[in-house]
């Protein structure tokens, strides 16, 4: 599935992707943003020494999250990339560059001495981040990069710099701009990318990419399957980024959830009674079904502000470049509200449409945190998320595992495009096969099972899981899984409780739950 009919696919299909995207993360103040206009910057390198001298090589020790034994983590990893200094006596860099990084350092260009850094901002959706040094004297002889204030244009010529595995001193690349857009990053999140032709290579990331003596954006990936295609977050979404961050707290960014058809077919404008002159984009499915929802079934929307909507959901940004609609949010969001206006009915409406940062998803992502988790004999409960999904789809046989799951009826796959059914709702799993134990004999492996019910009681998540098996008092434990053929697991209370420890003892699990189900597990019981 293209970039392009991730616009405009079925919800699911959306998510799906998005679930791959997430799990596939790990590969080898400023000036306010403004409308971004293009511009033709000569071709000519020029301070090359300077640019140089601001571009940092990067050494992480990561530790990812272990899905599938959520007690523990990944074994530690070392992994290098890119970062450019930043005004604030900062360094630039990309999320996936640090994300779960125990340890940080940088080194300069042609430096002996590694500087000890820590992350002072990350957002793994538009994968940037920030990071400070614990050593702030090394900004006095490493000067800030210039960011430019406008977009390249298509054909100029650009230079990435960075560190690429295979060598240890700064690499150089030449390229030119092919291509800009508004795409999806890590869903729910957009953004403008730009598409270069530069070789880009694990270890670039993080890098800048400079179109005469300024940066024109944060090189980020490579796409696996074609040769020098390259992309760069650029200068406009790392201007947002660190405004959002200026408070201290990174929010997000601001986007519509509503599922949308473009209005090129001649039956649906038919069908619509559209006059030749309405253009825009068909509401195929409002995010809310509130009546107070400004948005309903077939409205037409045909602005965003004042900027008029095409049939393809496009807009221009000057005279030679056309994004998506939903670019403008991001500009023109007031109070949580976008302006738009609409047909509806053979009427020309203006609305306020709520948007927002915080797509809820009952399979969420787990947004640079370990998962939380609760042991009870030989039983391992977690909440689903999108790590835990992604790591079984992206094995080879990801396939046969999702027809599986599929034909079981597994909520996992049968609701992966749902919102919580209520506030606070989210799927309970069984994460690993059972630890070894007596209690276990005669079941089958339970992994991967979404728990349906606790002695009778519907599960609504992880926490209350913890609550009903704290406060039971019946002789049994009954369990019972959202599954088609499955089994409804008993176990004797007593005995659950009394094996726990030494299985935890027998298994070198440190420790029972993580701290948020613990403190559930600790409290007095409901009355």
């Amino acid at each position: 599935m293209g970039f392009d009919s991730f616009f405009t696919g079925s919800k699911a299909t959306r998510l799906m992707v998005a679930v791959l995207f997430a799990s596939g993360l790990r590969f080898h103040a400023a000036e306010p943003a403004s409308p971004v206009t293009t511009t033709n910057v000569a071709a000519t390198v020029a301070g090359s020494g300077t640019i140089e001298n601001s571009v940092v090589k990067i050494f992480a020790t990561v530790r990812y999250p272990n899905p599938y034994q959520p007690w523990t983590k990944d074994s530690p990893e070392d992994q290098t990339g890119s970062g450019v200094v930043m005004e604030g006596k900062r360094i630039l860099t990309n999320a996936h560059v640090v994300d779960y990084a125990s340890q940080v350092q940088i080194q300069a260009n042609q430096a002996g001495d590694k500087i000890s850094a820590t992350v002072e901002a990350i957002a793994p959706g538009i994968d940037l981040a920030v990071l400070k040094l614990d050593d702030e004297k090394f900004f006095d002889t490493h000067p800030p990069l210039a960011r430019a204030k406008t977009l390249p244009g298509i054909k100029d010529t650009v230079l990435t710099y960075g560190f690429p595995e295979g060598g240890n001193s700064l690499s150089i690349t030449k390229g030119i701009v092919s291509r800009v857009e508004f795409t999806p990053y890590n869903f729910p999140v957009f953004g403008l990318r730009i598409q270069i032709d530069a070789a880009i290579n694990p270890g670039n990331s993080g890098g800048p990419a400079v179109v005469g003596d300024k940066m024109i954006g944060l090189t980020f990936s490579r796409l696996n399957e074609a040769e020098n295609i390259g992309y760069i977050i650029p200068g406009e979404e790392i201007d947002l980024f660190l405004q959002d961050i200026a408070d201290g707290h990174y929010d997000g960014k601001p986007a519509m959830y509503d599922e949308l058809q473009t209005l090129e077919n001649p039956a649906l404008r038919a069908f619509l009674k559209l006059p030749p002159n309405v253009e825009g984009m068909v509401v195929h499915k409002p995010y809310k079904n509130d009546p107070a929802y400004p948005l309903k079934e077939w409205d037409v929307i045909t602005k965003i502000g004042d900027t008029p909507v095409d049939d393809q959901g496009m807009i221009k940004l000057g005279d030679d470049l056309r994004v998506h609609f939903e670019y403008e949010i991001q500009h023109i969001t007031t109070n949580g509200t976008v302006s738009l206006t609409i047909v509806r009915a053979g009427k020309e409406l203006k609305v306020n449409l709520p948007v927002s940062a915080n797509y809820p998803r009952l399979i969420p992502g787990l947004n640079s945190t370990y998962p939380s988790y609760f042991i009870y004999g030989p039983l391992v409960f977690s909440a689903a998320t999108d790590e835990y999904l992604g790591g079984l789809l992206r094995t080879k046989y990801g396939a046969t595992v999702m027809s599986r799951l599929s034909s079981l009826a597994n909520p996992l796959v049968t609701r992966i495009s749902d919102q919580p059914a209520f506030p606070g709702e989210s799927l309970v799993i069984i994460a690993s096969p059972f630890f070894p134990h007596k209690l276990a004999k005669g079941y089958d492996n339970p992994r991967a099972q979404v728990v349906k019910a606790v002695n009778g009681i519907p599960v609504k998540n992880l926490n209350h899981l913890v609550e009903i098996l704290r406060d039971a008092k019946d002789e049994f434990i009954t369990i019972q899984c959202h599954t088609r053929y499955g089994e409804t697991m008993i176990f004797p209370r007593a005995q659950m409780v009394a094996a726990t420890d030494e299985i935890l003892t027998d298994n070198g699990v440190r420790s029972q739950g993580s701290a948020d189900t613990l403190a559930i597990w600790s409290a007095k019981p409901s009355k």
